[in-house]
């Protein structure tokens, strides 16, 4: 969802929160796609996003790839269709587990080590009033299937599904998709967010 920025950590988080134990349901329970099956937040040097992780050894990952998209259009007319009152109550969840306090002195201490490593600096990180529309268009944005900002990455690693994995590499990539076979290239072919972390220690701000 872009670097870091208050707003946008926010929803992510929210939207994380919500869609965490449903897509276990589905993925793992019902399609039992895989044993680990898990949804979470991700923070690649301040990028922040949100990311699949399941594990199979029974299906091939372009087959998962199809199955996480389905999830997600799923997914949507229930997002769409929750009340204000589970709204809220994951609203306050998220409130309290923002607002627990540190357990320990290593626990406060990693939390200022991140903010300075990371050069972020957001010392008083605290949850905002958010409405319900917001983390709607929100997920519009960012997350469903054809969201005009969403940036998917697909990352397939194994080798026990090897015919699977060979099925899926002939099949027809799918519109706006790219299947990236040098990755050095694709990296020079992609415009980069700047590092909040400065030269020689120095943050940039």
């Amino acid at each position: 969802v872009h670097r870091d920025d208050f707003a946008l950590n926010v929803k992510l988080q929210l939207f994380a929160l919500i869609a965490k134990q449903p897509t276990f349901h589905q993925l793992r329970s019902v399609e039992q796609l895989g044993y680990i099956t898990v949804l979470m937040q991700r923070n690649d040097s301040g990028i922040r996003g949100v990311q699949f992780i399941i594990q199979s050894a029974v299906k091939g990952p372009g087959h998962i790839d199809l199955r996480v998209e389905a999830f997600l259009k799923m997914f949507e007319s229930k997002f769409y269709e929750m009340t204000y009152d589970e709204f809220k109550k994951n609203v306050n969840a998220l409130i309290d587990m923002k607002l627990e306090k540190h357990k320990n002195l290593r626990e406060e201490s990693r939390f200022f080590c991140r903010e300075i490593s990371n050069g972020t600096l957001k010392f008083d990180r605290r949850e905002a009033e958010l409405k319900q529309q917001e983390l709607i268009d929100f997920f519009n944005e960012h997350i469903k299937v054809g969201a005009p900002r969403k940036k998917t990455l697909s990352v397939r690693v194994g080798g026990r599904h090897l015919s699977d994995y060979t099925s899926d590499k002939s099949d027809t990539v799918q519109p706006h998709s790219i299947q990236v076979d040098d990755i050095f290239r694709f990296r020079r072919s992609q415009p980069l967010y700047g590092s909040f972390k400065g030269v020689f220690g120095q943050v940039k701000l």
